[in-house]
């Protein structure tokens, strides 16, 4: 679109508004429309270029002519304040005339920026005041004052802008209407007896959602995020249907469970039969009789299953009591169940959940918790990710293809700017350089440099300064004295300068950054004292520093550079700290030194860039976080507003002492941190308690609208900040001079170091390369009379490569190693193997060089030694599998130069034949497929076998005696393996591949623990046995792929790691500062609960509490006494476990492309899936011919079947749903009877279509799954009455007819929402089993390592009957829970127990020889986070393939592309149009074709004339071959390139050989021709009836003739196509 050109404003007057009628009027009574639309930099609220001019000011705030051409014709006028600011009025309908005096004055007030400013004022007013609870006296006067100023506000709108729902009336904002009902509200609560609903008194703080309309940006993204919230509803829906699914399952299968307790059997009724025990009310109400676990609030579940909880003797497992967390966890109902479901989806207390279900229903039901927890919860995380990002993406392009369109016009605008700036810095570089002396134009043109390299940021922050301020810096800023001082200067700028200079200071910021994580609690004076005296150090160098960096550079130079800047604020903050050292409180002051650590970012061109792309990224998504910033403060004030007074009435409900607890809403702070806690996911327990204060109607709606706004906000955030990033990385990624002087400084050095070693290395090398040479000459003379003149040449040629390869040989080894496990898709790993092992003899060099797997490259022949007695050729290729070929040079089987009679020659021959028979019968061994399936079975049996040993081992004679055999077979197994891998490969080529490297470690940690068995002393040796399992992962292909893949994409981000790592020392130094020695806490030994702070402050009041007795002063195991257990806090901080315990010890504290993840195989797999998914479902089942079964047919296929059966499904569902726990006898009949209707209603129609289709049904994989479930529901029916009722579950029945409800999700037959967001994880599904596999190799391994060292710790915390490394599934059950973050804080502070005051060392543990059950807290801290770092970055890899499968699938459906699954869509459609497969169709069908196609070859009708212009080959009979229509369909979607060209000719000749009919076809004429001669013979048919129209009548008909053919010359061409076509004999005579 062209860009409107600049013209002068006009005023709006009648007559304006009359032409503006007139042109309505005219554009009514025209049919065609107008493509225009708003210019962006006209649109209300901006700032009205400048390019229009100056505003006059008797323009400012009068109506205007509008400027933007889209509102010439929508009776609207256009008004300027004094700032530029835009406004649009309607200038009829519903409103006073705009040349009203009343409305003039109305719009002036509205324009008015001091109006804006007084409403954002009254609003900030009214926001600080909702945060108060104990108000002033005088607030209901200014309450009353503002009620007035937002009423005023409203008439001045209504007045202003019209009583009406349109574009820029008062009603046709969202926002006025909040405004106005807000407002209304406010006066019925005011003035009405109605003050008492609390909904009216709340709908007032709706006032703090008008900041939004006020700030243009705020506007915007709101307007975002509901149009994002429109892309999120198919996903919305799809998880509102998997929650209620597995609701269902889980009230099937733990309806009722958690009430199950151990009840104490009381002795009087200890001869009753077990069945009456429970049969006294009044005895199971009473609690005391419940089992308690010491400092537990709620009784012991247990459960009839023998992987249950089990009770202890005396006690007994009933049903009795309440449901645990004071009722509110529990599957007694659908409402309940969902809540859990919900719980489990958003990863809140996890652990808690599925303990207790455990403890009441037994370990199998793990699986189901691992479904919903895991695999559910990620998918549904994906989606919601994968379209967000989609809905930024559309945004993103939408933006910028707006600033395109107005690209000319913004061009003028900048051009503009930038010439009126450029006259400026012209100015001053003249006035600046006028007085300069030649000595100066070093240090100017310095500074250039400085200021041309932060020519960014100084646009961003600089503001016009005037001419004076030059002249002052000229004059006091720049210092060119005298000679001398300007040799000192040069000597100085020399040596900060310097290279070695930045690497000195680069080791001072080290050093720093060590001593000040030096610092802990307790310290020593003498370790004060050291740490003082460095502090003073180093803040003379820093100051030195600066310093000499003035003098060398100018002040006015130095503070041009922004880190100068930072530099100066350390130093400052240095000396500051050094007046004030002897005053008390400055720890937060001290607490700064840590931002000396940044200084590091000057050297560090990685944090540097990251730094300045978060800044930036921050603030360009400013508005975004005020947004959120805004939403947390409304929660906020609306969580008070609704809860304060109940949290200060009802508190005894949550506290028997009547205590707040420390997460409450009675004020506004607490009512913030409650908002923040639940958006970090921490809600659950918060929720508990509201809903004892406030009750479950009130709370369930506040909790839930925080949740999902919130955290739709924050993904919105995430996704923005990771776009930005994305886009800023590429614009900062230039270094500065410090980091390069630090890197000349290291290449010096280095330099330096080869320098002198080559000195003193130099004379062996001269003798090493003599003897290389005599060598090579003895062998050339001795072995060419042996060779034949072809293996003479290839001899040669070996030595030139020898000779050229000479210099780099000693690297060899090295680069193999990185490359066997570099994660390169394209790269193998490859091993030489023996001469004359191949299959395929006598192999040259052109036969060893093929394709790679893209078919665009050939491999490369290395030469190397595979071992001493042979060298062979090594093939390098690109293939996923190995490359076992090789050649077979003669010269290389008895070495280099040895001399050799003929008679030594033929014995050795001899001795050199039988070694490479032996070679190569060992490689033919271990290439064997039945070898490798032989080596990968004994992999999995020695990994599993680990699983049997654990604690209960010692128990088991039979089987620890045949894993200890097993053990050894394994280990002579595998090294067995080994040998034969040695002698096929040779030792340099097998420890050149790092697979085989883990093999070999694998052999050593088997001997190791062999070894271990032997001997009592190196007894500790048999716990590296975990070690074992890792050799899975070198036998099996698809675990190298995803080990690879995760390499590939873990070793770029290692460089961002440490400077995460950076920040995160910063953050554990700050806690050591604030918080070291603070974590301390009086426990009372009788409750073991902590005494408030109020009544104890320091250790002596904690000694001498009661009675002088000893209390326990004890410090929290997780604190910041130093710089470890900082790290260890941040990171449970980081991963929202346990941060609510430290939190609230701080507050108490005291005042001291996914493709890569797959195989080549499943590459092929994925593709075949893809084709499978978009192909028809299957062929259709034909009609039979009996008349009767015709009739069911009709009857089965027809789709109001379908949808009654569906209907039914969803019945069905209901009817659990209306299901509770403890329901009346007659419910329970209802239901049995109801489930009866549904199995015959199911088998009916199993009856039905077995009659109409009886050889087809059984065909179909949906048919068979409906059989199976009809044949299970009547057996579930009737067991029951065949077994009785105790042994079979009550839901059977139900569960197995629910799971129907999967035919919902049937592609094709469900609804199209669900599939496209099902497609993904299809799609992905390879790539993710891959992964998931990898994942559970992991937990293996240190579930394995678990058991070895954590087997008998003290169980408490985390560590329980139900999770524990007791036995292997116990462990797999710990990890699976630190996998998903939840809880592990609770198994590392169990873990944490080693002293006497925590554990017993001498604990006797039955059946074994282990003694105590105290951990190890160094192993626990390194075994836990790095599990959590290795499956952190396996799951961050998994969300990436499911984001990217999803982005990937959006932008193939929009991108200007096809697939081979819109070709196969084609000629699915070509059949109907062509059914007897001929290969060509009648011209006449080609419109109905092309429309009956798919998108992107869809082509709406009315599509002749663009159908003409193809100009589509025709062959006789006006037929056109599919291949002509098929290429002209591509090359309208994909347009005319060179690219396009290529891919349309290779696509041609593909057909061709598969069709090679249409090769003796030879086209008459094309469409376009075609369409001429039509057109032709019409023109000429039409000149003949004029000729003979004027023959009859010469007076009146020849002027209508005329002007007829001058009317058919001038029509289209596609005007007279169907009449053309309806006289073919005519055109057939032309």
């Amino acid at each position: 679109m062209a860009s409107p050109e600049p013209k002068g404003l006009v005023p709006f007057t009648r007559e304006s508004l009359e032409l503006m009628k007139q042109h309505i009027a005219k554009k009514h009574s025209e049919k065609h429309k107008e493509d225009l639309k708003p210019n962006t930099d006209l649109e209300v609220g901006k700032e009205f270029p400048s390019v229009y001019g100056n505003l006059p000011r008797g323009m400012v705030s009068e109506p205007l002519e509008d400027v933007d051409p889209y509102y010439k014709n929508k009776n609207t006028f256009m008004v300027l304040n004094k700032k530029r600011t835009i406004f649009r009025f309607n200038a009829t309908w519903c409103t006073l005339s705009p040349f009203s005096t009343i409305r003039g004055t109305t719009i002036k007030i509205l324009v008015h920026p001091f109006f804006r400013l007084l409403i954002l004022i009254s609003v900030l007013i009214d926001c600080i005041f909702m945060t108060m609870t104990d108000l002033p006296k005088w607030w209901p006067a200014l309450q009353n004052t503002l009620l007035g100023i937002y009423t005023f506000e409203i008439l001045v709108k209504l007045i202003g802008r019209g009583i009406w729902a349109g574009p820029f009336y008062f009603f046709g904002d969202p926002w006025n209407w909040l405004d106005f009902s807000v407002t209304l509200f406010e006066h019925i609560t005011r003035y009405s007896p109605l003050n008492f609903i609390l909904l009216f008194r709340i709908t007032r703080n709706l006032r703090i959602l008008k900041i939004i309309p006020l700030n243009q940006g705020l506007k915007s993204f709101v307007g975002i995020l509901i149009h994002c919230l429109k892309k999120l509803t198919g996903v919305i829906i799809l998880t509102l249907f998997f929650l209620s699914l597995f609701s269902l399952i889980g009230m099937g299968l733990f309806m009722g469970n958690l009430k199950h307790k151990c009840l104490r059997w009381p002795r009087e009724n200890e001869t009753e039969p077990r069945h009456n025990r429970t049969g006294n009310p009044y005895y199971i109400r009473e609690t005391e009789n419940f089992y308690y676990l010491e400092g537990e609030r709620y009784a012991l579940l247990c459960g009839n299953r023998t992987d249950a909880g089990q009770c202890p003797e005396g006690y007994v497992c009933v049903k009795a009591g309440i449901n645990p967390d004071s009722g509110y966890t529990n599957f007694d109902s659908f409402g309940w169940a969902f809540f859990a479901l919900f719980r489990l989806m958003t990863q809140d207390y996890p652990e808690a959940l599925y303990h207790q279900i455990l403890y009441a229903s037994g370990k199998v039901y793990m699986i189901f918790f691992v479904v919903i927890s895991f695999w559910f919860a990620f998918y549904m995380a994906s989606l919601f990710l994968g379209v967000l990002a989609m809905s930024y993406e559309e945004e993103k392009q939408t933006a910028a293809e707006k600033a395109k369109k107005f690209e000319p016009f913004q061009q003028t605008l900048k051009e503009f700017q930038e010439e009126s700036e450029a006259a400026e810095t012209k100015t001053i570089q003249i006035e600046m350089k006028k007085r300069s002396p030649p000595s100066m134009i070093t240090s100017l043109d310095m500074l250039d440099d400085a200021t041309i390299r932060h020519k960014e940021e100084l646009k961003k922050s600089r503001k016009r300064c005037l001419l004076c301020w030059y002249k002052f810096a000229k004059a006091f800023l720049i210092w060119n004295c005298s000679p001398c001082w300007l040799k000192l200067k040069e000597l100085v700028h020399m040596i900060i300068m310097d290279p070695f200079t930045d690497l000195i200071l680069t080791i001072c910021i080290i050093l720093n950054m060590y001593f000040l994580a030096l610092e802990h609690y307790p310290m020593s004076e003498e370790t004060i004292s050291i740490l003082s005296i460095g502090n003073l150090v180093f803040i003379g160098v820093f100051t030195a520093e600066m310093i000499f960096k003035i003098i060398a550079m100018h002040p006015y130079g130095y503070f041009q550079v922004g880190w100068n800047i930072y530099d100066s604020l350390i130093v400052f903050h240095g000396l500051a700290e050094l007046y004030l050292m002897n005053i008390h409180g400055m720890a937060l002051f001290r607490s700064l030194r840590v931002l000396r650590i940044f200084k590091l970012g000057k050297f560090w061109t990685t944090f540097n860039m990251l730094m300045l792309t978060l800044g930036n990224s921050l603030v360009a998504l400013k508005d975004l976080v005020l947004l959120l910033v805004t939403f947390m403060f409304f929660s906020a004030v609306v969580g008070l507003k609704l809860f304060g007074l109940s949290y200060k009435e009802c508190v005894c409900n949550i506290d028997k002492d009547c205590q707040l607890p420390h997460w409450h809403m009675h004020d506004f702070f607490h009512s913030y941190l409650n908002v923040f806690r639940i958006l970090c996911g921490e809600w659950i327990e918060t929720l508990w308690d509201c809903f004892k204060v406030a009750g479950q109607f009130s709370c369930i709606p506040f909790y839930m609208m925080v949740i999902l706004i919130g955290n739709l906000l924050i993904l919105y955030l995430f996704l923005a900040l990771v776009s930005s990033f994305s886009s800023y990385k590429t614009a900062t990624t230039e270094e500065n001079d410090e980091a390069k002087n630090l890197q000349h400084a290291v290449a010096r050095i280095k330099k330096g170091i080869n320098y002198v070693l080559s000195r003193i290395l130099c004379q062996k090398q001269n003798v090493l390369k003599e003897t290389m040479d005599n060598v090579n000459d003895i062998y050339v003379k001795e072995n060419i009379s042996d060779h034949t003149l072809s293996e003479l040449s290839n001899t040669q040629d070996f030595l030139k490569e020898k000779e050229k390869s000479s210099g780099t040989e000693k690297n060899t080894g090295t680069e193999n190693e990185n490359q066997s496990l570099l994660p390169s898709p394209s790269a193998s790993e490859t091993v030489p193997i023996a001469s004359g092992e191949s299959d395929i003899e006598n192999l040259d060099n052109k036969e060893v060089q093929s394709k790679s797997g893209d078919g665009s490259s050939k491999e490369k022949v290395k030469q190397s030694s595979s071992s001493e007695c042979s060298t062979v050729d090594i093939a390098l290729s690109e293939e996923e599998e190995m490359v076992y070929e090789c050649e077979k040079p003669k010269h290389l089987k008895n070495g280099y130069g040895r001399r050799s009679s003929p008679g030594q020659i033929s014995r050795e021959s001899k001795k050199g034949k039988i070694w490479q028979n032996i070679r190569k019968t060992c490689c033919k061994i271990v290439e064997n497929s039945f070898f490798k399936c032989f080596i990968g079975f004994v992999t999995l049996l020695s990994t599993g076998a680990l699983a049997f040993e654990d604690i209960y081992i010692d128990q088991r004679k039979t089987i620890k005696i045949l894993l200890e055999y097993a053990d050894m077979i394994f280990t002579y197994i595998f090294i067995l393996e080994m040998l034969l891998k040695w002698m096929a490969y040779g030792f340099k080529a097998y420890f050149s591949s790092g697979w085989y490297k883990l093999d070999f470690m694998v052999v050593i940690v088997f001997c190791l623990s062999l070894i271990g068995k032997s001997r009592e002393e190196l007894k500790p040796l048999i716990s590296i046995k975990f070690l074992r399992a890792l050799r899975v992962l070198s036998q099996f292909e698809r675990m190298k792929v995803v080990v690879r893949a995760l390499i590939k994409t873990t070793l770029p981000a290692l460089n961002v790691f440490l400077v995460c790592l950076m920040i995160w020392l910063a953050f554990s130094i700050v806690g050591v500062h604030l918080f070291a020695g603070t974590f301390y806490e009086c426990i009372d030994p009788m409750s073991g609960e902590r005494f408030p702070v109020s009544e104890v402050m320091n250790k002596s009041q904690c000694e001498s509490l009661v009675f002088n007795e000893s209390m326990p002063w004890e410090n929290a195991k997780l604190n910041f006494d130093n710089v470890g257990n900082g790290f260890l806090s941040l990171l449970q901080v980081a991963t929202f476990n346990g941060w609510i315990t430290i939190m609230n010890s701080a507050v108490d504290s005291i005042g001291g492309g996914s493709n890569i993840f797959i195989t080549v195989k499943q590459k092929k797999q994925y593709r075949a899936l893809r084709k499978l998914i978009y192909e028809d479902s299957q062929k259709p089942v034909p009609r039979p011919g009996n008349k009767f079964q015709g009739f069911i047919f009709d009857l089965v296929t027809n789709q109001v079947f379908n949808i009654v059966i569906m209907v039914l499904i969803c019945f069905q569902a209901i009817t659990i749903m209306i299901q509770s726990d403890e329901q009346s006898p007659k419910m329970d009949t209802a239901v049995y009877w109801i489930n009866s209707v549904f199995v015959m209603l199911y088998t009916g129609e199993c009856v039905l279509k077995l009659i109409s289709f009886p050889c087809n049904y059984f065909t179909r994989g949906w048919n068979i799954f409906d059989f199976m479930v009809v044949i299970f529901s009547i057996t579930g029916l009737f067991l029951p009455l065949m077994v009785g009722h105790y042994l079979v579950p009550p839901s059977l029945v139900q569960l197995i007819l629910l799971s129907r409800i999967i035919h919902i999700l049937r592609p094709g037959k469900g609804p199209k929402v669900f599939n496209d967001l099902l497609l993904p994880l299809m799609l992905s599904l390879p790539a993710l089993l891959n992964i998931s596999l990898l994942i559970f190799l992991v937990m293996f391994v240190y579930a394995i390592f678990g058991m070895y060292n954590f087997a008998y710790v003290k169980k408490e915390a985390g560590i329980n009957d139900v999770s524990n490394f007791e036995s292997f599934g116990s462990s797999m059950l710990c990890l699976f829970q630190v996998t998903i973050f939840a809880g592990w804080d609770g198994m590392l502070n169990a873990i944490f127990n080693s002293k006497w005051s925590d554990c017993d060392p001498d604990k006797i543990n039955p059946g074994t020889q282990v003694r105590g059950d105290c951990g190890n807290p160094f192993v626990g801290i390194i075994y836990f986070v790095s599990y959590i770092l290795i499956s952190w970055l396996i799951i961050v890899n998994m969300y990436i393939v499911a984001v990217m499968e999803f982005l990937n699938i959006a932008s193939k459906k929009k991108a200007k592309t096809l697939s081979e699954d819109d070709f196969r869509k084609f000629f699915q459609v070509w059949k109907r149009f062509d059914p007897d497969m001929t290969q060509y169709i009648d011209s006449s069908k080609l419109s109905d074709l092309a429309a009956a196609l798919d998108p992107p070859l869809f082509m709406a009708k009315p599509n002749k004339g663009q159908l003409v212009a193809m100009d589509l080959p025709m062959a006789v009979g006006d037929r056109i071959h599919c291949l002509d229509i098929l290429l002209a369909l591509t090359k309208r979607v994909m347009g005319k390139d060179e690219r396009m060209e290529k891919f349309l000719s290779e696509m041609e000749s593909g057909f061709l050989l598969a069709n090679p009919f249409k090769i003796t076809y030879e086209p008459i004429t094309t469409t376009l021709k075609r369409k001429q001669e039509a057109v032709s013979a019409t023109i000429i048919q039409r000149a003949y009836k004029s000729y003979r129209l004027r023959q009859n009548d010469q007076n009146t008909s020849d002027i209508h003739m005329i002007d007829g053919d001058r009317e058919i010359q001038s029509t289209k061409e596609g005007a007279y196509f169907d009449k053309a076509e309806g006289k073919s004999t005519i055109q057939n005579q032309v």
